[in-house]
């Protein structure tokens, strides 16, 4: 009897997993007005991310040693303006013009250094502060900046071919190449929060496993919770694709979004073309 309970409790579950997939992901680039409200949010420590399961720490990683770094940070809905000496949206000048070069050659992606702390500036920054450990707000505020300076080391799992990784700890997506990381981008993942589509309960999840792109749109993609910006689809109906939200928290239906500006350049470098692996972890 044990045995046959056993079976049927393996089924449910991977019956959950699948209609998830099935289900697709939140609204893409024409829907994230409504963004689901963010769990719990303890900004994330280098410490943290070294002790989790199935995972080592990363050479050169961050530990924060201020007092009250995590307590003090702000929440993941809140965007603080920062302190004196730091840099923000908005920003120009030859110090926002060093941040770029910097972040580039840690290897968060950049659409270019011009000196202007534009989107792809403040999401290079979210991104580095989801490796390094530290409050997460995309600003550039004296402890990012300084951690910056000294340098984090983002390390892939994967060894040898090309894959995309979605770490849903960290938040982030990594580009990598015979175990070498080409790019880190920021990312969000499922909120694991409950959802309503036709007339059934989902949780928004991103679930774990290694998956290859199968399909791929070329455009504003409509699905059912939303639109998705050129979507590439690795896992029924989830997918990497751009978005106008990529906050510093889980907060999608089950997709990896990207901004709108890392997803075009994605395709136009044939980053992911079809047949590229995923590994969510």
């Amino acid at each position: 009897m044990l045995s046959v309970r056993s079976r049927v409790a393996s089924l449910i579950a991977a019956a959950i997993v699948l209609s998830v997939a099935l289900a697709g992901c939140g609204s893409g680039s024409g829907g994230y007005a409504a963004d689901p409200a963010p769990p719990s949010y303890p900004p994330a420590s280098a410490s943290a991310s070294a002790s989790a399961p199935g995972r080592t720490a990363s050479p050169g990683g961050i530990t924060p040693t201020t007092p009250g770094l995590a307590s003090s940070a702000p929440s993941a809905a809140t965007t603080t303006a920062p302190a004196r000496g730091g840099l923000q949206s908005g920003d120009k000048g030859p110090e926002v013009l060093a941040l770029q070069k910097r972040l580039s050659g840690l290897g968060f992606w950049i659409s270019g250094s011009d000196g202007a702390y534009g989107e792809t500036t403040q999401q290079a920054v979210l991104a580095f502060q989801k490796a390094g450990g530290l409050g997460r707000d995309g600003v550039a505020g004296p402890l990012t900046l300084a951690a910056v300076k000294r340098g984090v080391s983002v390390q892939p799992r994967t060894t040898s071919g090309r894959w995309l990784e979605i770490d849903k700890a960290r938040q982030l997506v990594l580009i990598v190449t015979n175990g070498k990381v080409d790019a880190i981008l920021n990312t969000s993942t499922g909120s694991g929060q409950a959802y309503q589509q036709g007339g059934q309960t989902y949780t928004a999840l991103t679930p774990a496993g290694q998956f290859s792109i199968f399909r791929q749109v070329d455009r504003l993609d409509p699905g059912p919770l939303g639109d998705l910006w050129r979507p590439k689809y690795f896992n029924g109906g989830i997918a990497i694709h751009g978005a106008g939200s990529i906050p510093g928290y889980p907060a999608s239906h089950g997709c990896a979004r990207l901004s709108n500006a890392a997803i075009d350049w994605i395709w136009s470098s044939n980053q992911a073309p079809i047949g590229t692996r995923v590994w969510v972890y």
